[in-house]
C-alpha cells in the first residue's frame, strides 16, 4: 500500500509539470502562491528546468507568500541566479492584496524587476529563529541583513529602504515600494505586468505538482511530529488489538513522520524525545498496565514543542505551534493507555483463565504414573516431585503444551476431583 502510494504521488507530480510545460513558446509563470518551503524550493528548480528546456524568454514569479523557512529561500535565490546566468531573467508580481512577505521578500529583491497590485505589501524580513539563542539571532539577522542588502544593490535598488525590512520588521505597501524605489513600478492584472516586463501575452504555468505539496506538507514540524507519535501509538494498539489496519496505518504515518523530519533537517533533541516517547510505548506490550502508553504519549508530545528548537524561518504564521496541538497528542497517548488498562489487558486476563493456563494451581488426582484428572478431565502428567501413584493428591504447576507439570500433596490423600 505504501509502495502504491508513493507511485500515485511520483505520477501525479509528473503529470502535473507535464502539463504545465507543454505547448507554450511564452515565459514561465510560476503561481508562487505557497509557503517557503521544501515544496516551494522545488517548485522553483522545476520552473528554471522547465524555461531552459522550453526555451523561455524569462521567469515571472506570481508571488503570494507568508514566507517559511530560511534555507529553501537561499535555494529558491539560488535557482533565481542560476537562471540569470543561463540568459533567462526572472521577474516578481504581486497581485492585489497579495503578499511578499518575510523570505519572499528575499526572493522578490533577487528577480530582475518586481511589480506590485494595489494593497500588496513587502516585508517585513527580520528572520526568527525559533528557540535560539540571543547569539544566534543577532548572527542570522546580520547575515540576512546582509542578503538583503546586496540583492537591493545588485539590481539598483534602495538598500537603505531594503535594509529596514530587516532591522526594523518593516513592510512596505505598493505605493511606497514604489516611491522608495523598492520596486518597479505597479500593475493590476498580471497580463499588465507582462506587458511592463515587455513579454508577450502568452505563457507557461507551473505550479507545484502532488510530490511538491507532499514535501511542503511534511516539512510543517507540528505535523511530522504528530505523524511519528501517533504512527508509534497506533502500532502499540494494534499489537495489543491486531485487526492490522492500525498497523498498516501506523507504518505509512511513521515512515513519512521520519521523512519529514529529514527534509527539514529538524531538532535532533526534539527527535530524541519524540523516539524516546515511542520506546516507552513499545514497553508497553510488555508491561500491560497502561502507565508506559501514557507517559510515552506525554513525552512524545513535549518531543513535538522540542522540534522547533533552533527551526530559522522568517514567518511566525508559518510554523505558529499552539500547545493545543501537543495536549491533543498527549491526550490520545493517554486515552490509549486507559483502553489498554482498563479494556484490552483485561480481556487478555480473561482469556487466560478459560484456557489450560486456567489450570494452574488447582488441584487433581493420579489416575496412572503419567495421567492426572482435574475438574473432571484426564491430562497426560508429569510429575516435578516423583513418581505417581493412582489416587495421588498433585497440585497443578504449569502447563507445557498439553501436559500438565504437577507436584504431589500429601501421600494417600484422594480428591473428587
Amino acid at each position: 500500500m505504501l509502495a502504491v502510494a508513493l507511485l500515485c504521488f511520483l505520477v501525479g507530480s509528473v503529470v502535473s509539470r507535464a502539463d504545465a510545460s507543454s505547448g507554450a513558446s511564452g515565459p514561465v509563470v510560476v503561481n508562487f502562491d505557497v509557503p517557503v518551503d521544501p515544496g516551494s524550493s522545488t517548485l522553483m528548480a522545476d520552473a528554471v528546468a522547465t524555461a531552459k528546456s522550453t526555451g523561455a524568454p524569462a521567469i515571472v514569479i506570481e508571488m503570494n507568500t507568508p514566507g517559511g523557512y530560511l534555507s529553501d529561500m537561499l535555494d529558491i535565490v539560488a535557482s533565481i541566479q542560476q537562471a540569470n546566468q543561463s540568459g533567462i531573467p526572472t521577474y516578481t508580481y504581486v497581485p492585489p492584496d497579495a503578499l511578499a512577505a518575510s523570505a519572499g521578500s528575499y526572493i522578490a529583491m533577487a528577480s530582475n524587476e518586481i511589480l506590485m497590485g494595489p494593497g500588496s505589501e513587502i516585508g517585513p524580513s527580520t528572520p526568527i529563529v525559533e528557540g535560539g539563542t540571543t547569539l544566534d539571532q543577532n548572527h542570522t539577522e546580520d547575515a540576512m541583513l546582509s542578503l538583503m542588502v546586496s540583492l537591493a544593490q545588485m539590481w539598483g535598488r534602495n538598500a537603505t529602504a531594503a535594509q529596514a525590512m530587516v532591522l526594523s520588521d518593516i513592510a512596505y505597501s505598493a505605493a511606497d515600494a514604489n516611491q522608495y524605489h523598492l520596486a518597479e513600478g505597479n500593475a493590476s492584472t498580471l497580463q499588465g505586468a507582462l506587458s511592463q516586463f515587455g513579454l508577450g501575452p502568452s505563457y507557461t504555468v507551473v505550479q507545484e505538482g502532488v510530490y511538491d505539496q507532499l514535501l511542503s506538507a511534511l516539512s510543517d514540524p507540528n505535523l511530522y511530529g504528530i505523524l511519528i507519535l501517533l504512527g508509534a501509538i497506533a502500532i502499540v494498539l494494534d499489537l495489543w488489538h491486531p485487526t492490522f489496519v492500525l498497523s498498516i496505518g501506523g507504518a505509512i504515518a511513521l515512515v513519512a513522520g521520519l521523512v519529514g523530519a529529514e527534509v527539514v533537517g529538524s531538532s535532533l533533541l526534539g527527535l530524541a524525545v519524540i523516539l524516546t516517547g515511542v520506546v516507552l510505548m513499545i514497553l508497553e506490550l510488555w508491561q500491560g498496565h497502561g502507565f508506559a502508553m501514557m507517559g510515552g504519549a506525554v513525552v512524545g508530545a513535549l518531543g513535538v514543542y522540542l522540534l522547533f528548537q533552533g527551526v530559522q524561518y522568517s514567518s511566525s504564521t508559518l510554523v505558529d505551534y499552539t500547545q493545543v496541538e501537543a495536549v491533543v497528542v498527549g491526550a490520545v497517548g493517554v486515552l490509549g493507555g486507559l483502553y489498554i488498562r482498563w479494556i484490552v489487558a483485561p480481556l487478555r486476563r480473561r482469556r487466560s483463565i478459560t484456557g489450560p493456563e486456567a489450570l494452574v494451581g488447582k488441584q487433581a488426582v493420579a489416575v496412572s504414573p503419567t495421567e492426572v484428572r482435574v475438574e473432571g478431565v484426564i491430562w497426560r502428567a508429569k510429575s516435578l516431585s516423583g513418581g505417581l501413584g493412582q489416587g495421588d493428591t498433585v497440585t497443578v504447576k504449569a502447563v507445557e503444551g498439553l501436559v500438565l507439570l504437577v507436584e504431589k500433596g500429601a501421600k494417600g490423600q484422594t480428591s473428587s476431583a
